[in-house]
């Protein structure tokens, strides 16, 4: 595992997380059209599982059950389980609360890897760093009417989601990345994660509407979720954490929030404040004190 972070990867990086910030104008576009959130997630990983399965059909079968476990309990956590909790989350809270919360899986994903993987040792500069980026999240969070109301059974699934999505990062890591690329590893996590989903949208019981589809822009964002948001994005990460670990990948996920922020601006017309510009700075400057600095 390479530990150096270099431009290559700071861009794709950026890129990542713009189609990930992008994704929530996009998802909250399908529900408003009458998409459900497990029907877009199952759509959505399904355009991307087909495509990077016409790419690349290499270890299609099951090599050995030790690899293929893990690879369902990776579609289980980063996969049908952490867009489901988040989903569900919204239902019960405030959507800047589950922002809000959710933002702590960096911090998470840093101590589970510092119990799990001895190698990753949490620094003073990397914990000073987090928490100035995560009180930046809450400075730009506050830029869009900022509240805060307690719901318990919300705020769990929101607390259930980071925790889910932080070990997923770290099960990554236990993944033989010598025996299998970065293409094969994302699809079958993929294909765990539709897996997995399929008895929560039983639950749900919904139909869908066939007229629904006629709409291009229902049509625009399913592909971008698919090939962008999901494979794309996905593909980005898992190599992250390939080439730096999940403690320096994850603390890019910071940097969300100002993607989100400058989409809503640019798409949305939504107003920033001064509040959203100083969140802002707190991230940056928190994402570069962690990184940079050694004690």
């Amino acid at each position: 595992m390479n530990q150096k972070i270099t431009f290559g990867l700071v861009v794709l990086a950026l890129l990542m997380e713009l189609m990930w910030g992008v994704s929530f104008i996009s998802t909250k576009y399908l529900l408003l059209a009458g998409l459900n959130a497990s029907q877009i997630y199952i759509i959505r990983f399904g355009i991307a599982y087909c495509c990077m399965l016409a790419v690349s059909r290499k270890n299609f079968g099951i090599t050995n059950w030790h690899d293929e476990l893990l690879f369902l309990f990776c579609g289980l956590t980063g996969g049908s389980l952490y867009f489901i909790t988040e989903n569900a989350a919204l239902n019960h809270t405030l959507v800047s609360n589950v922002g809000l919360i959710v933002t702590i899986s960096p911090l998470l994903t840093a101590l589970l890897s510092a119990v799990v993987m001895r190698k990753e040792r949490i620094s003073r500069a990397l914990v000073i760093g987090s928490v100035t980026a995560f009180i930046g999240v809450a400075f730009v969070i506050y830029n869009s009417s900022f509240q805060i109301r307690i719901s318990p059974l919300g705020d769990l699934l929101s607390l259930l989601a980071a925790l889910s999505w932080a070990i997923y990062s770290v099960a990554l890591l236990f993944v033989k990345t010598h025996r299998y690329s970065t293409i094969v590893v994302t699809r079958k996590v993929f294909f765990y994660g539709i897996v997995t989903s399929i008895p929560f949208a039983f639950m749900l019981h919904s139909d869908i509407s066939a007229s629904v589809f006629s709409d291009g822009w229902v049509l625009f964002n399913l592909v971008f979720l698919g090939l962008g948001a999901s494979m794309s994005a996905f593909l980005i990460w898992n190599w992250l954490v390939k080439c730096i670990g999940a403690v320096k990948s994850s603390n890019f996920l910071y940097l969300g929030p100002i993607i989100t922020l400058a989409a809503s601006a640019i798409m949305l017309g939504e107003r920033v404040t001064v509040i959203g510009y100083i969140g802002c700075v707190l991230i940056l400057g928190g994402v570069i004190l962690g990184e940079k600095l050694r004690f």
